[in-house]
């Protein structure tokens, strides 16, 4: 039953939930600095945020900072399978911050908890996915006149996004905090690639080495999976729709070839492209025996599991994250984490040492849109170049690494036409 202040599993996890959530702090010290510096200078201060994100360790310490920063803070799941249930409870019970997430709840839980996200009345929101968005324009537009702006973390959200601007449907700014350098170039690289393949080591205890790895897209998510799974000993396959991508695939190093070329000698297939039946009926009825499937990005829809149903004659679940569908011709296929972000739904999702620069751009984005999102025009918005450069250079201090800045003359240099030789 929901209460009025949060609606979680379990009350008693939350002692667990704050270790965890501690843990993962010690890997995010440029998140650290920020709520520092939030608690100081309250940039949020008298902001009502609503957030559709992923319940996680790295996601408490976000929200953390912004009520360090002055914020009202109100958290709903942006997957059902992708919360860690003693996270929940220690946002409700230790930081006090009203939260709407169980793992596992089915679809009408889902969207009862975005509900009561918007019940807040956000003057700014946060999206992984622009689940919480699209609902408050297609069901809740008596709230929109008082909405600033609000971010977006993944490519999926900013496709959607990208698609309300062009039929001119969006009615505030939103920053697409996943276009950042800061945050594709490493979040979605390195984060996804090792979070991917722990995931599918996680559900499975299958040897990557010597296996044909076929990923679906090379975009940066995909580039990520396809290093991290060569790494490992695999044999690996790219596929794409976009020539440029393909090339670039091929010059680095992977065989790159149609899905439906791939299905018959796959050990595993992993989709990672925002896009809708990736993996669809044609490619199961050629798919190799016994092959793992699997997706990466961040909706259902990319693995056709209604099609590979109507292939079935039966299914059984042998691991807690795998199951098993036994086709009409003899084969089978194992599916895991129910075609949902294998990433979160097997494993715990993307290291917090990513996270930290992807949730200090959520937060500088965030501040940035209380303090400016009145005169933005209602459009898909990049994160502005110096919080980029800002978040890069709080990381690169943060490792211990130093770098050269340019002299005066080398300053003149590129800004003049006249030298040359």
């Amino acid at each position: 039953m929901i209460e009025n202040n949060h609606d979680i599993k379990n009350l008693s996890l939350a002692d667990q939930g704050r270790e965890r959530i501690e843990w993962a702090l010690t890997e995010m010290p440029v998140l650290r600095l920020l709520r520092d510096r939030f608690a100081r200078e309250r940039p949020l201060a008298g902001a009502r945020i609503s957030g559709c994100l992923h319940i996680t360790t790295e996601t408490a310490n976000l929200a953390r900072t912004l009520v360090a920063g002055g914020a009202d803070l109100v958290l709903c799941a942006s997957n059902p399978l992708s919360t860690q249930d003693d996270v929940a409870a220690a946002l409700v019970q230790h930081y006090h911050v009203p939260t709407f997430a169980i793992r596992g709840e089915d679809d009408s839980c889902y969207y009862r908890h975005i509900a009561k996200a918007l019940d807040h009345r956000p003057q700014l929101t946060m999206d992984d996915g622009a689940d919480l968005v699209s609902e408050l324009h297609k069901n809740r537009s008596d709230l929109l006149a008082g909405v600033t702006g609000g971010t977006e973390e993944t490519t999926t959200g900013v496709i959607r996004l990208r698609a309300m601007a062009a039929d001119n449907a969006l009615r505030f700014p939103l920053i697409a905090v996943n276009d950042a350098m800061t945050k594709h170039l490493f979040d979605n690289r390195y984060g996804t690639g090792q979070s991917t393949l722990d995931g599918i080591i996680r559900a499975t205890n299958i040897l990557l080495a010597g296996k044909t790895f076929t990923v679906a897209g090379y975009g940066w998510c995909g580039r990520g999976i396809a290093m991290r799974a060569k790494g490992h000993g695999a044999d690996v396959i790219v596929t794409e729709v976009e020539p440029l991508k393909a090339l670039e695939a091929a010059m680095d190093g992977f065989r790159v070839m149609p899905l439906l070329d791939a299905a018959a000698s796959s050990d595993f297939i992993v989709t990672a492209t925002g896009d809708k039946h990736v993996l669809d009926q044609a490619h199961f009825e050629v798919i190799k025996d016994g092959c793992v499937i699997a997706n990466s990005g961040h909706f259902n829809v990319e693995i056709n599991i209604p099609a590979l149903e109507k292939l079935t004659v039966k299914k059984h679940r042998p691991r807690s994250s795998v199951e098993v569908y036994q086709l009409k011709n003899g084969r089978t296929i194992r599916l895991l984490a129910e075609g949902r972000l294998v990433n979160l739904a097997a494993a715990e999702g993307h290291p917090a040492t990513v996270m930290d620069m992807s949730f200090a751009n959520q937060a500088l984005s965030i501040a940035y849109l209380w303090q400016h999102g009145a005169g933005l025009e209602n459009e898909v918005h990049p994160v502005p170049v110096n919080i980029d450069q800002q978040v890069a250079t709080m990381k690169l201090a943060a490792m211990g690494i130093s770098i050269d800045s340019l002299t005066p003359e080398q300053k003149t240099y590129l800004s003049s036409w006249k030298e040359g030789t």
